[in-house]
């Protein structure tokens, strides 16, 4: 009797599995509705987990660059069993510096490429530990990489149309989230403080930075509050005053304080990287049911309806983002109403449940 051969997949990223949100609120969530319907999934991260500890923290220029000789390594091993493999899925890049050499080598290699693409990282962008690193990165990596993929995943909009411009191949999966693991908010009362939440990466923390002004007034309010960040233990204010608690970010963490929040804060800046942005954390606060609070900017007014499941705050307008924290700390039933919605609308269009197709279809097409 014969079996039916799972087909091989290959998945070179940069991260270690459930580290990165690029990777964990998207492609690495279906490796089991892969393996489900006939294919067998292989992880090959240039980044180590020791690598990853301190890849973002200040400092330690001589282990990260011994760790990024060890992916280099692993990249170099990599291209040894390219051929055994029926598809290789890349996200972001082979290898971060330098010209598309490795890049050049899996296409040469691989039978069909899948390039997963996510932020607008074709502008060049480097966090604020790895400044000095920025001049080494090319973008001539994103552009080969999109041209000689089989086929290009995008999560946005402005994604798809840079990606159309060099590849017919182009489907948009927006980022999702698997909400049977998260349990939605039930209680909308508030407690003694009232905790205003922040779940960001060390590259996106800058944008709650633009709300430093509104927290400084509602300290002149008779408000006990909180700034709750998950993700940058090392943000501060400038203002020393204001209540803030940061949280080193794992998956428990995550969802331990994401419960306590009373409020999702979603701000942004008006800046082109952001329209590359899905909002991958903002599904978080959607799986939990947490009312939140966004900048009427890019995918958000996609994603979101005003007022219905969140509300959606006009870019720079301090004193629209301090009223409406003043107005949803006054009113639970919007609170509450806000929460719901949100989670419904995660469940019904951004749940893997609903989206694991799509990314079926695209293998299945190669």
């Amino acid at each position: 009797m014969k079996t039916n051969k799972k087909k091989k997949i290959l998945v070179l990223c940069p991260y270690p599995m459930n580290c990165a949100p690029s990777q964990r609120l998207k492609f690495e969530q279906y490796y089991n509705y892969f393996e489900e319907n006939g294919f067998q999934v292989t992880v090959s991260s240039f980044v180590t987990k020791k690598f990853w500890k301190i890849l973002y923290k200040e400092g330690y220029f001589f282990k990260k660059a011994y760790f990024t000789l060890i992916g280099y390594v692993i990249r170099f091993l990599d291209l040894f069993r390219l051929c055994r493999y029926d598809i290789v899925y890349v996200h972001l890049w082979a290898t971060p510096l330098g010209p598309p050499l490795f890049e050049r080598f899996v296409r040469f290699f691989s039978k069909k490429i899948i390039y997963d693409i996510d932020d607008m990282v074709f502008l060049g962008h480097a966090s604020y530990a790895n400044k000095p690193m920025k001049f080494l990165k090319s973008k001539s990596k994103i552009y080969f990489l999109t041209k000689y993929a089989n086929h290009v995943i995008t999560s946005t909009p402005a994604l798809s149309e840079f990606a159309k411009k060099y590849n017919s191949n182009v489907d948009e999966i927006p980022a999702t989230i698997n909400t049977n693991l998260y349990i939605s908010k039930s209680n909308y009362r508030i407690n003694d403080t009232f905790i205003l939440g922040y779940s960001c990466s060390h590259s996106t923390s800058k944008y709650l930075k633009e709300l430093e002004p509104v927290f400084i007034k509602l300290l002149n309010t008779n408000i006990k509050f909180k700034v709750l960040v998950i993700g940058d233990i090392y943000f501060k204010f400038t203002n020393k005053e204001i209540p803030l608690e940061t949280i080193e970010w794992n998956i428990e963490n995550e969802k331990k304080y994401l419960s306590l929040m009373d409020i999702g804060l979603y701000p942004l800046n008006n800046e082109p990287w952001v329209l590359g942005k899905r909002g991958g954390k903002i599904l978080l606060y959607m799986a939990h049911g947490l009312p939140i609070i966004a900048s009427a900017i890019g995918t958000n007014l996609q994603t979101f309806e005003n007022y219905k499941d969140a509300i959606l705050i006009p870019y720079q307008n301090n004193d629209e983002w301090l009223n409406t924290i003043l107005h949803l700390y006054q009113n639970q039933e919007l609170r509450e109403s806000l929460g719901k919605n949100a989670r419904k609308k995660v469940e019904s269009l951004y749940s893997t449940i609903v989206n694991y197709k799509n990314y079926l279809k695209i293998l299945n097409s190669l």
